[in-house]
């Protein structure tokens, strides 16, 4: 009998085939950023808003809206996992939030109100997610911080794929998708996207979809999303502005950087450059 419970997981592909849906599901937030069950790591420097955009994606996930320049075609059941603000706080912050959508999200967003201490790493920390996550009926998890979550050491692989491996589970055994707030390396330059998360190469395992933020100038409350995914072309670069009043980011527009790709130096390229210096005189 054990053995015949064990092999019952072991299917065909005819009985694969069986299973799928018989139309393709839609993307969660599109144009491809969260496939259905998939992991979105959110990253970017300190203070740059990603918690605030996360959240704005909250929102617009648990009420089906189209904000901040993505569309939501329906509304999720979401589970917020959040680790650094006290949770009347951070309801004060979504207080705020909300006025811009009314009652719309008020049903499908759930707080875990005890996920601070609790590790994916540990066998506790995962069951306590997995049956917040039933207790949600979640669609989507949210953690954030993805630090919070784990005592291991972001610079050993090893330890990185371990904690990759457990996010696996959470989402496996959840069936819900994953955004995962995460941390990016210093001194990353402009072009890198998924390779800027620390602990980047165990994540490229596991990762969907890669939103990174930057901050073109100190001065403003504009940011940059940059974009990579797994399974489609990139969006192109665009441009978001922070409203302090009600804490929501809208569209600005594609970013100019967009409009000027990176390609490689060809030999031509260099003889031409060359020959614009003219002839060389004598030292």
């Amino acid at each position: 009998m054990t053995g015949k419970k064990s092999f019952a997981t072991v299917l065909s592909l005819a009985q694969l085939l069986e299973q799928q849906p018989a139309t393709p599901q839609p993307c969660l937030v599109e144009p491809g950023l969260l496939p259905p069950q998939g992991i979105l790591f959110v990253g970017g420097e300190p203070k740059v808003g990603k918690s605030l955009l996360v959240a704005n994606l909250a929102l617009s996930l648990a009420s089906g809206s189209h904000r901040a320049g993505f569309s939501v075609p329906a509304p999720r059941r979401v589970l917020v996992c959040q680790f650094e603000l006290p949770v009347p706080q951070f309801v004060d912050r979504l207080t705020t939030m909300r006025k811009a959508l009314g009652t719309t999200a008020d049903q499908n967003l759930l707080i875990d109100t005890r996920a601070t201490g609790h590790l994916l790493s540990s066998p506790q920390g995962m069951n306590h997610f997995l049956a917040a996550a039933q207790c949600a009926s979640a669609e989507v998890i949210i953690l954030d911080p993805l630090y919070s979550t784990h005592d291991q050491d972001e610079n050993d692989t090893r330890a990185m794929a371990a904690l990759c491996q457990s996010l696996l589970r959470l989402r496996d055994a959840s069936r819900a998708a994953l955004i995962v707030v995460h941390h990016v390396r210093k001194s990353i330059t402009r072009y890198e996207i998924g390779s800027a998360f620390r602990g980047s190469s165990a994540l490229h395992a596991v990762g969907d979809s890669y939103m990174l933020l930057t901050r073109p100038s100190p001065q403003l409350s504009t940011v940059e999303l940059r974009f990579q995914f797994r399974y489609a072309a990139a969006q192109p670069p665009r441009l978001l502005q922070l409203d302090p009043q009600t804490l929501w980011f809208s569209s600005t527009g594609p970013s100019q950087a967009a409009e000027t790709p990176r390609r490689k130096v060809e030999k031509a390229d260099v003889t031409q450059a060359l020959a614009g210096l003219g002839p060389a005189g004598p030292l």
